[in-house]
């Protein structure tokens, strides 16, 4: 069965995404469109360049997540360079590591740019801080300027994981100057509104994974100093626009995952953590496709 397919963010327990996406092949769904947002991206970006779950998680088995962390290299101690990292070149981490992981990986199918692949079949979300907009990837790179069939996926999908503080921002040059590009689950983290403009009767069924409880399941947060605060701010920040949006016509396409808070940064995770998010995202894709129905 064809259906198009959403994936949301959430930094390293974009793992469960996996699980999920491996349960849903073997019963036979392939995604005709996808979209996604920062861990999101990737998995949509992998998946529309023709990797199947298996060998998606035979490389990420055999990655060493923690070398996406690329420090920039200075003569002073790191405890000193990341706060200055953090504040001329606004990240602790470049994420060039992290782009070129992906690009060789897309370059392994022979997808190198949009043109590769089908028109429409991948959309990418992040956000626009100089403009103050979301930006959707390909479509909406026309109106700075920039060609978006030659654009490279992995730069879309780096600018989509671009962790506000943890990576450097993308600094795209466009006709209208330079703008800074992060993360698009500031904006939208769970994109499933992309494939609801259709009017009538839809093509073929949605279905998304996302990676947090039902809203009415929700947990209260406690909230006990600065950096639970900053944590709650950005979690609030990235789900409401989407909460907003969905509703329970759109609640029955979801898989949603609950998952501990705190592992979104965790690149030092071990193999066993790896496999419990895994496993978590095919146990959740089991209980819902036993009630889903199209």
């Amino acid at each position: 069965m064809d259906v198009d397919g959403v994936f949301s963010g959430g930094g390293i327990k974009g793992f469960a995404l996996l699980g999920a996406y491996e349960v849903l092949e073997e019963k036979g769904i392939s995604f005709n469109r996808l979209a996604g947002t920062s861990a999101g991206a990737i998995m949509a970006a992998f998946i529309a360049a023709g990797y199947t779950s298996k060998e998606i998680l035979k490389i990420m088995h055999e990655t060493k997540i923690s070398v996406f962390l690329d420090q920039k290299k200075t003569f002073i101690p790191f405890p000193i360079s990341k706060w200055l990292c953090l504040y001329w070149r606004m990240g602790l981490y470049q994420g060039k590591a992290l782009e070129e992981w992906i690009r060789e990986k897309l370059a392994d199918k022979g997808v190198y740019t949009f043109s590769d692949l089908p028109k429409g079949k991948l959309k990418l979300i992040a956000s626009d801080l100089s403009a103050g907009k979301l930006l959707v990837l390909p479509d909406d790179l026309e109106g700075l300027g920039i060609p978006k069939e030659t654009f490279p996926i992995a730069r879309a999908v780096r600018m989509s994981c671009g962790l506000p503080f943890f990576f450097e921002p993308v600094k795209l040059r466009s006709l209208s100057g330079k703008s800074i590009i992060v993360d698009g689950g500031v904006l939208s983290n769970f994109p499933i509104w992309l494939f609801d403009e259709d009017k009538g009767k839809k093509k073929r069924p949605i279905i998304g994974i996302k990676l947090s409880y039902k809203a009415e399941e929700q947990p209260k947060r406690e909230i006990k100093n600065a950096l639970s605060l900053f944590e709650a701010l950005f979690s609030t920040m990235k789900d409401v626009h989407d909460a907003r949006y969905i509703s329970r016509r759109h609640e029955k396409n979801i898989i949603f995952i609950p998952l501990e808070d705190g592992l979104t940064t965790e690149f030092t995770l071990s193999g066993q953590k790896k496999d419990a998010l895994i496993e978590t995202g095919r146990m959740r894709a089991k209980e819902f496709l036993k009630k889903w129905t199209y």
